[in-house]
């Protein structure tokens, strides 16, 4: 039973009365638009959330933008009065459509009459701008979308750099919206100064005084380098190896270990280091094309099954080089030198003077707080690697030590610069203050900000990137593994990895998110726990946990420890502990509870947090949740991510009403097929269920499944959702059916688990995806079958005959058809490689959907979506293009099922770029609208 509040019903008692108004996303979505704005999102580097911090998983801000609107906003049909005919409702519906199409868009976020427009719409449908909360605010893309539309956001994470980082977004650019820059050299200017181009001004002038500072005192350590010519450049960054002994007692000579020799992988200007043993001795050469060299990088001494002494092929087995990493016997030597000339980048072998500027003590007080001695996605203990100080060479201490110690030194000048242009004092920012001490804490925020943006670039496990010329940041993934050839920046080289650079990035960031629109109240955010916390009267959209597939809070603490030492004193109640929380982190490892424990740990803080949203929640909208997890027990059925969620939710009392598959998680992931990733979020509406829900039985469960799954996989497969992720959507309406019960009664009178339902839902699925055959044409379903038995190898044309006979086809059909060989005895299906040629389907004597599917995904992986786009208006006139997206689903999935990666990447890439291909086939249509029924290019999707 839930409990009531002063100032709201009770969701279930409310029931009674009178159900609750559907919003627009429990009915309909512009799904097609949401996607492919958020895809466009993904494709910008900057001026984003990511500018100021990484986070793993962020939300992008147009998907959170599109979720909170339609999770706000009245579908028509709750209001009849209004829109009394399914045809007037429907009107409506797409008049909403549009705005929401409008305002995914990167550029309606900044549009101010657009985002008036959205708010105005929330309030129609609410009585008013409802608060918010995200309990899990992670990297904060949610509460800044909460805030542009109006509402009052409230954002808290049990992780204080999560808090910080909402804090930064959500709570000080409202605060000093129109603020003036208080830096005596601040750009003069007569007009005002508009939301927070002060702001930004400020972090822009204190950020040069702290690089300008930090240079007077150890720029020493980052002399320019001599090329060969004569000429000094400024160095960009410095390429090192680690290195170990070798173990041929006969021949001990340093060993380095590295993956990749490449310093520049560009067509005819390729740059590569290449090492060189003299008289016992190491050195290195740089190797430039386009000065005249033709050899060729050699193959890196390192990889998963170990390392190679390359002067005498002497293996060197992993087992040993851990042994001399926790021996403290892994060394490092420079290999090269990376600097600034006219044309960008020239490579030169590193001389006496740069090993020596390199060559520093280790600083007093480093961070030397131990790593965990295991956690989710830590590779790096067994090599020795055990204080996140061991993550940095000397330098690198030296350095971002000194520029941590400043940040508290910017403080105290934009204090004093703003009591000098007529600020009062007033309190500090955890305090609630908005004068003088407050803005000079929200500087030092984002300066602190900007040093741990250094702290990703500038460690000893950043690798180099070839054909961007630069350092790569640590840990986009989440994972922390070793990195045996790293790149060192120069933090002053106001090139990549530099921190001028960074806080460049910064201000554009500020300007291009466009924190402070008029009207928007500072937003609050708390360091608190999901379980405990406050929903009073509050709108709830959320992204949590993913089970054990990222260890937040062990990895943030690489973060943590030098925002400890930069803003401590700044914000002290954030940064109060030593190292981030641990103990009632949501999130499911082992290291932690045990493996029998971890599972019941993530359920029971699920339950816990879902039942305190339920009890105080407002009740007259949904909640919403993202999940983007994917994981597979040994049966190949995903289950282990979503039944501890769903677990949580529904015994808590919820129901789901809504699922939606957005690709949040952008594309590249599709490859990675065997990881526990999607492509997509699977958004949920949830509402409390009500008291009286009704019970069921497992007949009429399965029932319910059979006769309401088919008509909601279709639907996904004719939207955006990519093959990849069709088994984790469908989770989404079979749960849907599940949650509406009150309990589901098995044959012995048990109730039937989640688990147990996901398994009914999976099996389901597979029938449904079965049962498309039969809609194919003959030479289709022959091929469905024979793909399914023996993929493209070779067997008997005795067989072949037998199976196309019963599918009502013959071999010469298929020949004639193009997808099938038979000679010699033997026959097999034409594989994609030999079907991604020129094609001209509306010449062509035999088409079947077959071969329009394996020639457009062949074609696909080849050429692209340009080229299938071409192909598609021809297509069209042969076959349903209905059915080649449907057989692209079927074919990824019985590729999937036979492990065949290759297959899977292939069928997955077609219809995954499906919505790419209508749009870029609109260029390429040459016959009329009229005449396209199989392809309508301007059909609207619900």
């Amino acid at each position: 039973m839930t409990h009531t509040t002063d100032n709201q019903t009770n969701a279930s008692e409310r029931s009674a009365v009178t159900a609750p108004k559907k919003k627009l996303i429990e009915v309909s979505l512009p799904l097609e638009a949401i996607t492919r704005e958020t895809q466009r999102e993904s494709k910008v580097r900057q001026a984003k959330p990511a500018t100021f911090h990484q986070w793993w998983s962020r939300k992008p801000l147009a998907t959170a933008r599109s979720v909170l609107f339609a999770q706000l906003v009245d579908d028509p049909s709750s209001n009849p009065d209004k829109f009394p005919s399914a045809a007037e409702q429907d009107i409506e519906r797409q008049r909403l459509h549009r705005l929401m199409e409008k305002l995914a868009s990167r550029e309606g976020a900044s549009d101010h009459a657009l985002i008036s427009q959205a708010r105005t719409e929330i309030e129609k449908s609410n009585g008013g701008l409802p608060k918010f909360v995200d309990p899990f605010a992670g990297g904060g893309s949610i509460p800044l979308e909460a805030q542009r539309l109006g509402l009052e956001a409230h954002a808290s994470d049990l992780n204080p750099v999560a808090a910080l980082l909402n804090m930064a977004m959500i709570s000080i650019p409202p605060k000093f919206s129109g603020s003036q820059p208080v830096h005596p050299n601040a750009s003069s200017r007569t007009t005002p100064w508009y939301r927070n181009e002060g702001l930004a001004e400020d972090v822009r002038m204190y950020g040069a005084w702290l690089n300008a500072t930090a240079f007077e005192r150890i720029g020493y350590m980052y002399p320019k380098v001599a090329t060969p010519q004569g000429t000094e450049h400024t160095v960009v960054a410095w390429k090192w190896a680690r290195t170990v002994i070798s173990p041929n007692r006969l021949n001990p000579v340093e060993v380095p270990l590295v993956n990749s020799w490449w310093l520049r992988k560009k067509s005819g200007r390729e740059v590569y280091v290449a090492p060189v043993m003299e008289d016992g001795k190491l050195s290195f050469r740089v190797h430039d094309k386009s000065e005249g060299s033709t050899q060729e990088a050699p193959p890196g001494t390192i990889d998963r099954r170990g390392a190679t002494v390359f002067t005498d092929g002497t293996p060197v087995s992993l087992a040993y080089v851990r042994e001399q990493g926790r021996s403290n016997r892994i060394g490092q030597r420079m290999m090269a030198v990376a600097a600034l000339d006219k044309r960008g980048r020239v490579y030169v072998a590193p001389d006496d003077t740069q090993e020596k500027a390199a060559d520093v003590p280790r600083p007093e007080h480093a961070p030397d707080e131990l790593l965990p001695e295991a956690a989710l996605g830590f590779r790096v203990q067994n090599y020795g690697v055990t204080r996140w100080s061991d993550l940095f060479t000397n330098r690198q201490l030296v350095m971002l030590t000194t520029f941590a110690d400043l940040v508290s030194e910017a403080r105290d000048r934009v204090l004093a610069d703003a009591l000098a242009s007529g600020m009062p004092h007033g309190e500090g920012l955890e305090d609630g203050g908005s004068d003088a001490a407050a803005y000079a804490d929200s500087i030092a925020v984002f300066l602190g900000l900007a040093v741990d943006k250094l702290v990703d670039l500038n460690n000893s496990f950043t690798a180099w990137e070839p054909k961007a010329e630069c350092p790569k940041h640590l840990l986009g993934n989440q994972t922390l593994s070793m990195t045996w050839d790293f790149a060192e920046a120069n933090p002053f080289s106001g090139a990549s990895g530099s921190f001028e650079v960074i806080i460049a990035g910064f201000v554009r960031a500020f300007n291009g998110l466009d924190f402070s629109l008029a009207d928007v109240k500072s937003g609050d955010v708390q360091s608190a726990d999901a379980a405990t916390r406050s929903y009073g009267g509050m709108v709830v959209s959320t992204d949590p946990p993913y089970y054990d597939m990222i260890g937040y809070a062990d990895l943030s603490d690489f973060f943590y420890v030098w925002l400890r030492r930069s803003l401590g004193s700044v914000v002290p109640n954030v940064l109060g502990t030593i190292l981030t929380p641990k103990a009632d982190e949501l999130v499911a490892d082992p290291n932690r509870h045990g493996a029998s424990g971890a599972e019941s740990f993530f359920v029971e803080g699920l339950n816990r947090t879902f039942q305190r949203i339920r009890e105080t929640m407002r009740d007259d909208a949904p909640m919403t949740i993202y999940y983007a997890y994917k994981q597979k027990d040994s049966g190949g059925v995903s289950l282990s991510g979503w039944h501890t969620l769903l677990e949580g939710l529904i015994a808590s009392g919820w129901q789901v009403t809504a699922t939606w598959p957005i690709q949040t998680e952008g594309t590249g992931r599709l490859h990675a097929l065997g990881r526990n990733a999607l492509a997509s979020s699977i958004v949920l509406a949830c509402r409390p269920r009500t008291e009286d829900a009704p019970a069921t039985t497992r007949r009429a469960f399965v029932a319910a499944l059979k006769a309401e799954l088919p008509a909601a996989l279709h639907k996904l497969m004719q939207g955006s959702v990519a093959p990849v992720d069709l088994a984790q959507a469908a989770i989404g309406p079979g749960i849907a059916v599940f949650s509406r019960f009150s309990r589901v009664r098995e044959a012995d009178g048990s109730d039937m688990s989640v688990k147990d339902a996901l398994l009914l839902i999976n099996s389901t699925l597979d029938e449904v995806i079965g049962e498309q055959e039969s809609d194919f044409d003959p030479d289709t379903r022959f091929a469905v079958k024979w793909y399914r038995q023996y993929g493209w190898a070779q067997e008997s044309a005795g067989i072949a005959d037998q199976l196309a006979r019963s599918s009502d086809t013959s071999i010469g059909a298929l020949e004639r058809g193009g997808i099938f060989e038979a000679k010699g005895g033997k026959a097999r299906l034409l594989p994609p490689a030999q079907l991604d040629g020129d094609w001209d389907a509306a010449s062509d004597e035999r088409v079947s959907v077959w071969e329009a599917t394996v020639r457009l995904a062949a074609v696909m992986a080849k050429d692209g979506a340009d080229k299938v786009a071409e192909l598609l208006p021809s297509v069209q006139t042969r076959v349903n293009l209905d059915a080649v997206k449907e057989l692209g689903f079927l074919l990824f999935h019985e590729a999937e099922k036979k492990k065949d990666t290759k297959d899977a990447i292939l069928f997955n890439g077609l219809v995954s770029a499906w919505g790419d291909v209508n749009e870029q086939a609109r260029k390429h249509a040459s016959t009329p609208r009229s005449s396209q029924q199989e392809f309508d290019f301007d059909e609207d999707e619900d």
